[in-house]
């Protein structure tokens, strides 16, 4: 006979309509309690019909995440700290690779509907806008924002591109070059160069700036692009990337073409990935909140879905990580 929440009640020494807040997570409830549910659910070995609860509830007690890249260490590190706050919270996550195709980020977002997923969050930068005003989910925007969506969760980039233009320019750097943003696709990444550019012309040094192919961000390789560049400006003593696979290629091509990092060339990423500490020298760079921004973003979901107001934009500032290559 198939194990029934009356039975884990009885088990667990609670009544029916305890142990129903505890599997929904509605209301206070006591750790003693969430673990003595827990240890008469692992010896009844009872598994919640996830199916019925979400067609009770409206929704189910899963996060959809749709991401562009799993393999980008940027991604999976927010990936793993998303899933780590939602379990606080009661949610499993329903993950989604688009693989930097376009076309399958509304397939995915049809699909999290259609599994009745509590909300969404969502990294992408190219979804029409207008497909968030159609939604009765909240969808919470990573690194993007939307008028139209519930919230968005930034770290503040107009600041990481200050602190490296001002630790480059400290470090007696003349000529800087700054790599990264999309020429096609606007983002807030796209504000590191206003940082950087802000304190460049305070301290009136110069530097010149290329942008990125969404194919070189596919496929995480920038090498031809950074050859091209250091070989038109042999006079470049100062990089900053807008993340550390960009840096830490930066480094590999410096090596190759007989530049010395640091004595030559000082180079700062972006992420504080862990890409970072395992380059040599380590790379300086930019240490993105990762931890509190997936923190925020399940937070602003959760409460949404409670019928809170949240607060439209939160950016959360960043701050310097120096290691050897500076």
């Amino acid at each position: 006979m198939a194990t029934t929440l009356k039975d884990v009640a009885k088990e667990a020494g609670f009544t029916v309509t305890t142990v129903s807040r505890v599997l929904n997570n509605r209301g206070y409830i006591s750790d003693n309690a969430r673990l003595r549910v827990a240890d008469a659910m692992k010896k009844l070995n009872y598994q919640p019909n996830e199916l019925a609860r979400s067609l009770q509830n409206k929704h189910s007690k899963t996060i959809g995440v749709i991401v562009p890249h799993i393999r980008h260490p940027y991604f999976s590190d927010m990936i793993s700290n998303l899933e780590n706050q939602a379990n606080k919270k009661g949610y499993k996550i329903l993950l989604c690779n688009t693989q930097g195709k376009e076309e399958k980020i509304m397939e995915y977002v049809d699909m999290c509907t259609a599994n009745r997923v509590a909300g969404l969050i969502l990294f992408s930068g190219s979804m029409d806008p207008s497909a968030f005003s159609q939604m009765d989910i909240p969808v919470i925007t990573l690194e993007r924002y939307v008028d139209s969506g519930t919230a968005s969760v930034e770290c503040d980039n107009v600041q990481g591109g200050e602190l490296a233009a001002k630790k480059l320019i400290d470090c007696g750097c003349k000529h800087l070059l700054h790599v990264g943003g999309f020429t096609d696709t606007p983002m807030p990444a796209d504000m590191r160069v206003e940082g950087f550019r802000k304190v460049c012309d305070q301290y009136g040094v110069s530097f010149f700036k290329i942008n990125t192919e969404v194919s070189q961000f596919d496929t995480m390789d920038y090498q031809e692009l950074l050859v091209k560049s250091l070989t038109e400006h042999p006079d470049v003593d100062g990089i900053f990337a807008n993340s550390d696979i960009i840096a830490a290629q930066a480094m590999q091509i410096c090596r190759k073409m007989g530049i010395e990092v640091p004595e030559q060339m000082k180079i700062i990423g972006f992420d504080d990935s862990i890409v970072a500490s395992l380059t040599a020298p380590q790379l300086t760079t930019i240490h993105q909140p990762v931890k509190e921004m997936a923190e925020n973003a399940v937070t602003l979901l959760d409460a949404a879905l409670s019928g809170k107001i949240v607060a439209r934009r939160t950016v959360l500032p960043v701050q310097l990580v120096e290691r050897e290559t500076t």
